[in-house]
This record gives structure tokens, C-alpha cells and sequence, in this order.
């Protein structure tokens, strides 16, 4: 591991909305990879490479895995081991909302679900308390204020720092800001899906953060694997969409891969992979503070780093992308944000 100081020289860091919270430009996501399925020693290297990068947030929810809570606990592992000692350097986040445990207390946005949860998610990483607790989904079942309250409880207890949502749409938003500011808790960060072919946040969303000093962290840059050159020339034996989850075959209709193949071009010209283009076209607005990339080797993370390395458009660049850049039926968090 590299020595403390070399980390921070390369790595912008921004400020999250309004507070005093300052995230990497780019974090780790520990969706997909870091499940009992995947071999410990590759988890490790990852993370510590991130680590030496300057990527100091790690974003982690209750049931990343395969199986649920694993992610968690493989991320616990690492902390002992290889991250000893390093905890006040890192931003460790996690979340609650989707399904967790069996019957009506393990799902949804209750204060009996959040709380139960963050306990066990503290238990399983090894932690006194998370810097970021968010609520993973708006629950129309239960009363915002109640959920709300739950993360302000959180705090209260010393059990988060700061608290976020993910997938609120922009007047849910809005109101839980105002809720918790009026509670003395404020709302510290939003975590929306956002990638060129899924750019829901832009019409209101973005705006309702720059208001509120709120900051955004997007999560799926790259589509689930659709902007990178993985499926340029269809789907290949092994990939994420050739397997059942998250990710379907049906999503790569030929109009969506012919903007990929355009989106490749342009990147191509800018001598960047797709995937970087794709990362730090995230980036361009100054009201996204960080943008959340997943791993499943150290060489990806590495290219995947290296978008930071050509952040700037032109005009003319955003323009051409625009063309191709449209919605493309992915959102596969769109009910979230539509109450």
C-alpha cells in the first residue's frame, strides 16, 4: 500500500452540495463482485487498489451480495485486515429499503426496518457507525416523515454521520429535505441511477439538488456494462447480460447499440474507451459531486479510473453526444421515482 499523502495528489475531490463533506470524484460501488460468490483475494486487491487511487468512499447497501449481506461482511473482512487503521481516512456508506430478511419488517422504508437494518449492517462490517445512511427507495406505503425520522434517529444515535436518498424523484426530494432540515438533520446527498442512456435526473431533479445544496452521487454510469465495449458486436458467453439478473438481454435492442456504437466513435476521437467517456460525461456537471463505479478486477478499476484523467468536453462534444445520448428504456429504478 501506497503511503498516505501519495493518494490524495491525483484524485479530484468535490464538496458535497452545501456541508462540509468532501467525496472522491469517483467511488466504489459494492453492488456486483463483492457477494460470497467471488473470490476474497480479488475483493481485496480492488479495494486496496482503490484505496492507493484516492477513491476513499466505499458505497455499500444491507443486501449487496450474493447472498445478502455478504458484500458487507467481506468489506468488514478487508477493513480489519488490509484498511487497519485507515477508518477516519475512508467514507463508508450503506442503505436500507429493498428486501432484506422475510416478512413485512425486512423491506420498505418503515422506522422499524431502517433502524433494525443499519444495526445489522454496522454488526456486519465491524463498525460503530456508517458515514452515510440512505434510504434506498421512496416508500409510498409509509409516511416520509416517518422514514425521515428514522434517519435522523440514526444520527442521533451516533450510529451515521450524514444521510442520504436513493431514487426519490425531485418532489420527493424536496420534501424530505424539508423534513429533515426541520428536524435538524439535513439532507446531505441523493443517489439517482444516471448514465447517458438514462438521464431522468436532468429535467428536474439536478435542479432541486443545486437549490437545496444537496450533493448527488450517480450510481450505473455505465448502464449495467451497455457503455463500455463489451457487447459493440453483441453479447458475449459470460457477461452480465447473457446471465440471469439485474441485467437482460432485451435492453440491447440494435437502435441502443447503434448509440453505443456511435457514443464508441466519439470517444475513440477523444482517446478515451467508452467507458471513460461515459464516466466523465457523469462528471460534467458541477452538481454531481462523485460518480459510483463497480469492479471486477483490478485492471478495470484501473481503466475505469482513468477517465478522471480527461474530464473536459467541448461544446461541440456535448452537443454530439446529445444526439446519441437518449433514454433508452433502462431505468430499471424508474417506479422509485415516479411517486
Amino acid at each position: 500500500m501506497m503511503q498516505d499523502g501519495d493518494r490524495y495528489t491525483h484524485m479530484p475531490f468535490r464538496r458535497t452540495g452545501r456541508s462540509g463533506l468532501m467525496l472522491p470524484a469517483m467511488s466504489l460501488g459494492l453492488w456486483q463482485n463483492f457477494g460470497g460468490d467471488r473470490p476474497i483475494e480479488t475483493q481485496r486487491a480492488i479495494v486496496r487498489r482503490a484505496f492507493d487511487l484516492g477513491i476513499t468512499h466505499f458505497d455499500l447497501a444491507n443486501n449487496y451480495g450474493p447472498p445478502y449481506g455478504s458484500a458487507e461482511e467481506n468489506f468488514g473482512r478487508i477493513l480489519k485486515t488490509d484498511l487497519a487503521g485507515r477508518r477516519d481516512q475512508m467514507v463508508i456508506s450503506t442503505k436500507a429499503g429493498y428486501d432484506m430478511w422475510p416478512g413485512p419488517y425486512g423491506i420498505w422504508g418503515s422506522r422499524k426496518y431502517l433502524l433494525a437494518s443499519l444495526d445489522q449492517s454496522l454488526q456486519r462490517m465491524g463498525l460503530d457507525y456508517v458515514d452515510i445512511f440512505y434510504s434506498h427507495r421512496f416508500d409510498p406505503g409509509t409516511p416520509l416523515e416517518e422514514t425521515m425520522g428514522a434517519l435522523d434517529t440514526a444520527v442521533r444515535q451516533g450510529k451515521a454521520l450524514y444521510v442520504g436518498i436513493s431514487s426519490y424523484s425531485a418532489k420527493r426530494t424536496k420534501e424530505a429535505a424539508a423534513i429533515l432540515r426541520n428536524i435538524g438533520t439535513p439532507l446531505l446527498i441523493h443517489q439517482p441511477s444516471y448514465s447517458m442512456l438514462n438521464r431522468w435526473i436532468e429535467p428536474d431533479l439536478l435542479e432541486v439538488l443545486g437549490e437545496e445544496g444537496i450533493g448527488c452521487i450517480t450510481f450505473s454510469p455505465l448502464a449495467q456494462g451497455l457503455l463500455t465495449d463489451r457487447y459493440l458486436n453483441g453479447i458475449p458467453a459470460g457477461s452480465r447480460a447473457s446471465q440471469p439478473g439485474s441485467f437482460s438481454r432485451e435492453l440491447l435492442t440494435e437502435q441502443t447499440l447503434s448509440k453505443v456504437r456511435a457514443l464508441n466513435q466519439m470517444a475513440q476521437r477523444r482517446g478515451q474507451t467508452l467507458a471513460q467517456m461515459a464516466l466523465a460525461w457523469t462528471l460534467r456537471d458541477p452538481r454531481v459531486t462523485s460518480t459510483l463505479v463497480g469492479a471486477s478486477s483490478v485492471a478495470q478499476l484501473e481503466q475505469n479510473v482513468g477517465a478522471l484523467d480527461r474530464l473536459e468536453f467541448s461544446a461541440e462534444e456535448l452537443h454530439e453526444i446529445d444526439r446519441h445520448a437518449t433514454d433508452s428504456g433502462i431505468n430499471l429504478w424508474a417506479a422509485s421515482s415516479k411517486e
